[in-house]
């Protein structure tokens, strides 16, 4: 058994591996091992390097392509460690992370997940992450995908859902996450090194499937959205201009699976939601 399990999904990502992995390596703290799944790879490049991968605490599982979220759950089914810490192979992360996590984590009991602040490299863009807040997280996903946490928390919830393989995977883990009652914490240091590409899922995505996948996550979790939002349609427009919210909370108001009691909605502009269980 380790301390802190390093679980790295790969699919045709093999010229970066080494950089994700190397960051590890230098990392200030030293009981950790790496768990890399490569994801059913098409690139020539990546099987051949992560079929002959030798280096110390190193494993690499080979699947067929199932997507990040099972490559992640794989991965995680494999590891010994008491803490998680997810790292796409695109990424890095700053020498002293996983020391200044793992202290927070061994400390204080009611944290469940520690993330840290971000630098970005690769193409140009910034990333503004805010503070972090329950409602501002039901808005969008405020954690990097580079947090960390125990593995028996994770063992409580469903793990990554491998059926948001369009986006939002990280967003839907963490608000599963937060349905357990533990806090949250950001290093105030930009300890994680996020690579911008052109290519990403989320950023591809048309304005119908992103709506469609925000109404799965807002279904999913009604619970929390109900607790901290109550007035939620109306927040949800305000904040972030998105009229489908409304069509959305109407679909789960009809809903048999959530069974959710009545939505009124009062005319557009002063729009008032009351949720009755």
């Amino acid at each position: 058994m380790v301390k802190v399990s390093v679980i790295i999904p790969c699919y045709n990502l093999g010229e970066f591996i080494d950089e994700a992995v190397d960051s590890v390596f230098e990392s200030t703290f030293r009981d950790f091992e790496i768990i890399i799944v490569n994801d059913g790879s098409t690139d020539e490049l990546t099987n051949e390097k992560l079929n002959n991968y030798n280096k110390p605490h190193v494993k690499v599982i080979t699947t067929k392509n199932q997507g990040v979220c099972a490559a992640r759950n794989t991965a995680i089914a494999n590891s010994t460690g008491i803490y998680i810490l997810p790292l796409d192979a695109d990424d890095r992360i700053a020498d002293t992370y996983i020391e200044k996590a793992v202290r927070i984590l061994d400390i204080q009991n009611n944290i469940g997940i520690v993330y840290p602040e971000v630098e970005f490299f690769g193409e140009n863009g910034a990333w503004d992450i805010e503070e972090f807040t329950m409602k501002k997280m039901l808005l969008t996903n405020l954690i990097v995908v580079s947090g960390m946490y125990r593995k028996e928390d994770y063992i409580k919830t469903a793990g990554y859902d491998i059926n948001l393989k369009e986006g939002f995977e990280d967003w839907d883990f963490w608000l599963s996450m937060l349905e357990l009652g533990g806090k949250v914490y950001r290093i105030p240091e930009k300890l994680f090194y996020y690579r911008l590409r052109d290519v990403s899922r989320n950023s591809s995505i048309d304005p119908v499937k992103l709506n469609v996948l925000r109404r799965k996550i807002i279904k999913k979790h009604i619970d929390l959205y109900l607790q901290y939002l109550p007035d939620s349609i109306s927040l949800l427009e305000q904040v972030q201009g998105l009229n489908a919210y409304k069509k959305s909370f109407i679909d789960i108001k009809n809903s048999l699976d959530y069974k959710i009691g009545r939505i009124l909605l009062i005319p557009f502009r002063k729009i008032k939601s009351i949720f009755v269980r």
